[in-house]
């Protein structure tokens, strides 16, 4: 009898050690029955984000131009969990402690909330400016992952990272689908795609939900924010509105931004004259020469010239461009000469994050009476 109650007594523990983990691992699984509270966003309209307590349910809504699907993620809150069966999701993100980013632009984001050491990898290292990325590219921290094109796949499955952040053009991208296919998630970023400069920066946010650092995030666009709206209203008091134009030929094709842009946004909201502020459309604007000479040739200040650096530059590439009133003067101002140790253009690469910076940039530039103490963070005349 003691051995029957004995064997008794160890079947009932083992059911009740049964039912307890059966519970517990159905409690861990991903639950969307009660309403997720929604990430509070001001500007951006690519993603959207939804935390129901065990996890978040990120959406990626417009990850490139005339995008056809919307992508959904799961990001757990712990290794523990499961996803719900019958749910589907395009990726399953367990909390992240190292991933690969394929964007200059998606580097301050991970810097200004300090999780800029959970990057293991990155396709052309040599265009990152941000001397602590760089710091850690030189010790071997960071990988060359080659081409964005056609990233190292062997080094990068090597790498093994939790999550690779990556962006598209069409939504045509092998790379990606043979990284998904490893079991490595990808989640496409579509900052770029953005209609204003501020909802571009507002995709800290989306970093921000990554590592769980969304008050960060919060409080970091805010001030961004705050700073560009106090500059725009100091631009606004500025008696003179200085005439501007921009851009510079390419094959015989002279390519500005148009007046529905980021770019002309900023030049609003600088008070400035820009010549094609009436224009509207997706894209560059595509003009012979002779039309941008008909229309700036008096204009004051000339932004942007391409790639050009110096006005010998400008001359030897053509001697047409001497003809407007701006290069007589001397007053062109260009972000290509403010670059990393290994010649990244820091605008491409921080301006995203930053357009407070951009916009106080442009106003002392034309307006050099406002921002009495500020030094243009991008901007440099030509040499």
């Amino acid at each position: 009898m003691p051995l029957k109650l004995h064997t008794i007594h160890t079947v009932f523990l083992i059911m009740l050690i049964c039912l307890v983990s059966c519970k517990s691992e159905t409690s861990k699984e991903l639950s969307q029955n009660n309403s997720g509270n929604n990430l509070n966003l001001k500007y951006a309209t690519g993603f959207s984000a939804n935390d129901y307590g065990t996890h978040i349910v990120l959406e990626i809504k417009n990850p490139w131009p005339k995008a056809s699907k919307t992508y959904k993620y799961a990001l757990l809150k712990d290794n523990g969990m499961t996803p719900q069966i019958g749910y589907s999701f395009d990726g399953i993100i367990k909390p992240i402690n190292n991933l690969v980013v394929t964007s200059t632009t998606h580097i301050p984001s991970l810097e200004l909330l300090g999780v800029e050491n959970s990057l293991v990898g990155f396709p052309g290292t040599d265009y990152i400016s941000s001397e602590k990325t760089r710091k850690r590219i030189e010790t071997g921290d960071i990988r060359e992952l080659g081409k964005n094109e056609g990233i190292n796949t062997e080094v990068l499955l090597e790498l093994n990272p939790d999550v690779v952040i990556g962006f598209g053009v069409d939504g045509v991208n092998k790379t990606f689908e043979t990284i998904k296919k490893a079991g490595i998630p990808v989640i496409y970023n579509g900052d770029w795609v953005e209609s204003s400069s501020l909802a571009k920066a507002e995709w800290i946010k989306f970093f921000g939900i990554l590592f769980n650092k969304e008050k960060e995030a919060d409080s970091i666009f805010k001030s961004i924010e705050r700073n560009y709206l106090e500059a725009k209203s100091q631009a606004k008091q500025a008696s003179n509105r200085p005439t501007v134009f921009s851009g510079a030929m390419h094959k015989d094709v002279w390519y500005l931004p148009n007046g529905s842009s980021p770019e002309a946004e900023f030049l609003k909201d600088a008070n400035v004259d820009y010549l094609w502020s009436d224009t509207t459309g997706n894209g560059s604007l595509a003009l012979s020469f002779e039309a941008v000479l008909a229309k700036a040739k008096n204009a004051e200040i000339w932004l942007s010239p391409s790639y050009y650096t110096s006005f010998d530059q400008l001359k030897e590439a053509s001697e047409l461009y001497t003809n407007f009133k701006a290069f007589k003067t001397k007053n062109i101002y260009t972000f290509s000469r403010t670059t990393g140790s290994t010649g990244g253009v820091l605008y491409y690469e921080l301006g995203t994050s930053r357009p407070d910076l951009i916009l106080k940039d442009l106003i002392k530039i034309c307006h050099p009476e406002r921002l009495k103490d500020y030094s243009p963070y991008f901007f440099k005349k030509l040499k």
